[in-house]
C-alpha cells in the first residue's frame, strides 16, 4: 500500500494546538479531518505528538558529565528557582556557560537533554524550569503549557535573568556567558540581550522579536535561526531585521528551507534532522567564538 504524506495542514493543526490557539477537543476533532487512506488518527498522533522515551541523545546518567538539578534565587517572591546543571567531568578550566531555555511548556526532557548536548561541547549549561513556583514540569506538555499561561512574561524572563547570574558567579564558570532558547525560550532569548548588558552571544530559534525600540538597548552578538514555514513567528522579522540594521547590531540570520517551527526538537515528526544538525553546528560554532 501506498504511503499517504502527511500534509502541511497537520503541521500547523499541531502548531496551533501548541501554542494554545486551539485546545486539545478541538486538535482531536479538526486532525480526524486528514485521516485518510492508510493514515488513521492514532498514526497521525504518533507522527506529530512528541516521543520524550525514545528520543534522548544524552542520557541523565552520562558519565561524561556532571548534571543535576540545582536551585538558585529568584527576584518574583518564589523561594528559589530550579534549574538543570550540566558540565563535562573532569575539565581542567573554567568553562563559558549556556543558559538553555526551554519552550512554553516548562523543562521537559527534550529540553534537559538539549542542555547535556551543550555541555558535552565544552561548556556549563543552566537549563531552568520557569513552572518552579508552580510545582516544576508536571509531566506532560498539555499540563505543562496550561500551567506556563498562569505565570506573568515579564517575570518569567527575569527569573531566567536571575540564572544568568547565577551561572556568571558560579565557581566552574569562566563568567562567559550565551543563551540559545526555542519558542518561548527564542523570545527570552532575545530579550535576555536587550536587558543583560553584559551577554556575550544569544541564539533564538524561531522566537518572537522585542520592539524596535528595544533594540537599541542590544549589545550581544545575535544568530537568529527561522523556519521557512512558520509564518507566525516570521512576520515579525522583517522589521526586527530593519531595527538591527539601522541600530548597527551584530547580527547572522538563517532561513531553514522547508522546514516547520520546531524543526530542532527531534521528539516529534517536526523534526528535519539535516536542518536541526546544520543549526545546532552552527550554534555551537557561534557560542565558541562570542564565549572566549
Amino acid at each position: 500500500m501506498k504511503k499517504e504524506p502527511i500534509k502541511q495542514e497537520v503541521f500547523d493543526l499541531y502548531d496551533d494546538y501548541a501554542h494554545n490557539r486551539i485546545d486539545r477537543r478541538q486538535f482531536m476533532d479538526k486532525i480526524k479531518l486528514y485521516a485518510v487512506g492508510g493514515l488513521t488518527v492514532p498514526t497521525l498522533l504518533s507522527f506529530i505528538m512528541p516521543n520524550y522515551e525514545d528520543k534522548i541523545q544524552v542520557q541523565p546518567a552520562d558519565e561524561r558529565l556532571k548534571s543535576e538539578f540545582i536551585n538558585y534565587d529568584s527576584p518574583n517572591g518564589a523561594e528559589t528557582m530550579k534549574g538543570l546543571l550540566s558540565r563535562p567531568v573532569g575539565a581542567e578550566r573554567k568553562l563559558p556557560g549556556i543558559i538553555v531555555v526551554h519552550e512554553n511548556r516548562g523543562l521537559n526532557p527534550h529540553i534537559e537533554d538539549v542542555a547535556r548536548r551543550a555541555a558535552l561541547a565544552e561548556f556549563i549549561s543552566l537549563a531552568p524550569d520557569a513552572l518552579t513556583p508552580l510545582g516544576g514540569y508536571p509531566g506532560t506538555d498539555d499540563e505543562g503549557r496550561t500551567l506556563q499561561r498562569q505565570r506573568n512574561k515579564e517575570m518569567m524572563l527575569q527569573d531566567f535573568i536571575s540564572a544568568y547570574n547565577y551561572l556568571k558567579n558560579h565557581p566552574e564558570c569562566d563568567g562567559n556567558i550565551g543563551v540559545v532558547g526555542f519558542c518561548f525560550g527564542g523570545w527570552i532569548s532575545n530579550m535576555m540581550a536587550v536587558r543583560v548588558e553584559g551577554l556575550k552571544a544569544a541564539v533564538p530559534f524561531y522566537g518572537r522579536q522585542p520592539s524596535a525600540e528595544e533594540v537599541s538597548n542590544i549589545k550581544a552578538p545575535l544568530l537568529l535561526h527561522f523556519a521557512a514555514f512558520d509564518k507566525r513567528v516570521n512576520e515579525g522579522w522583517p522589521d526586527y531585521a530593519r531595527a538591527l540594521q539601522d541600530n548597527n547590531k551584530e547580527y547572522t540570520a538563517h532561513l531553514y528551507p522547508d522546514v516547520n517551527h520546531g524543526f530542532h526538537n527531534d521528539t516529534t515528526g517536526r523534526y528535519d534532522w539535516e536542518a536541526a544538525q546544520l543549526a545546532w553546528g552552527r550554534t555551537i560554532e557561534f557560542f565558541r567564538e562570542k564565549l572566549k
